[in-house]
């Protein structure tokens, strides 16, 4: 346990310093992509289309996606730490680094805030069709701005609070189960005609594994946007209750509603997605026009976020470790 806690510290400072090295073909979230598209096709050619055959396909899915990183991530630091300890805590703290995605949320999200200041709209719209799924072809500059924004706050949980609080909590195998669950998510987990049914089971799932981090998140944020000049902690609290609820998801809103709320400016509203509209409530006050250096300070939130996360999980992880 206590080589785990402090690979994670590690892995934590790695992807700071590093970010997310995407381009890697052998990087875990990437091959837990080909995994998903590849048991897609099997799964979809076993089971019979429908609402119960793409149910049950989506189960086997979800199943075979979970067991097979863990299992393998589990034998690896296994076979890494027989063969020498400092080899398998190495390995481990590579493990967690691939985890994070901190400094790869901020390069991102700043593509954006550059092409936007720099350039032209449709380069921005270009930057943020990267970080978002929703339809960028209509979006003003401050759509766009809004956007990365949005991005960046609700995954500050996703991204890096999550798979932080399950590392802390089971190591990388239960910080790689996360992993597989929110990919596919992201892949499946979408209420359209060919995922309805199929990706059921994986956004369910997805929502039951982010209900904790996402509240810890929220609460990290607050504390952020009550140390960090610049932010408001008091409307942060005050939209945190009002509109924590104002999204789908059970999740979402947690952090997005005290981003709205520390930057004094109104995020989401009505967004299409794949051609359809869909409509949303919007989340906070529109006291201040969301901008391009909003994109910016909602770095420097999330930073904050993040930060004071690890330190308090760092805290509450030692003491209990004193103890056992």
């Amino acid at each position: 346990m206590k080589v785990s806690f402090f690979a994670c510290m590690v892995g934590f400072i790695l992807d700071l310093i590093f970010g997310d090295p995407y381009w890697m073909f052998f990087h875990p979230a990437r091959l837990i992509g080909h995994l998903i598209t590849g048991t897609e096709k099997v799964c979809r050619k076993l089971f019979p289309k429908g609402k119960k055959g793409e149910f049950f396909g989506g189960m086997v899915l979800v199943f075979v996606v979970i067991t097979i990183p863990v299992c393998m991530v589990t034998a690896i630091i296994y076979i890494c730490r027989k063969i020498n300890p400092i080899v398998g805590f190495l390995v481990e703290s590579v493990l967690c680094y691939f985890l994070f995605a901190t400094k790869s949320l901020k390069v991102e999200s700043m593509k954006v805030w550059e092409a936007l200041q720099y350039g032209t709209l449709e380069e921005g719209r270009k930057a943020v069709a990267m970080i978002v799924g929703r339809d960028v072809s209509s979006l003003t500059e401050e759509g766009v701005a809004k956007a990365a924004v949005e991005t960046v706050a609700e995954n500050t949980s996703d991204g890096i609070i999550a798979p932080m609080f399950y590392m802390m909590l089971g190591g990388v195998p239960l910080g790689y189960f996360y992993k597989a669950i929110n990919t596919m998510d992201s892949m499946i987990g979408y209420k359209n005609d060919t995922y309805l049914y199929f990706g059921r089971v994986a956004a369910r799932l997805d929502d039951l594994v982010n209900y904790i981090p996402a509240r810890l998140s929220a609460c990290f944020m607050l504390f952020a946007a009550y140390l960090l000049p610049g932010f408001n902690g008091r409307k942060a609290w005050e939209i945190y209750k009002r509109d924590h609820k104002k999204s789908a998801s059970p999740n979402a809103a947690q952090t997005e509603s005290v981003c709205a709320g520390a930057m004094e400016i109104q995020i989401l509203g009505d967004a299409y997605y794949f051609g359809v509209l869909h409509k949303k409530d919007t989340i906070g006050d529109a006291e201040k026009k969301v901008s391009v250096d909003s994109i910016r300070e909602v770095n420097r939130l999330l930073y904050g976020t993040v930060w004071i996360g690890m330190l308090l999980s760092c805290m509450i992880k030692g003491i209990i470790l004193w103890y056992i």
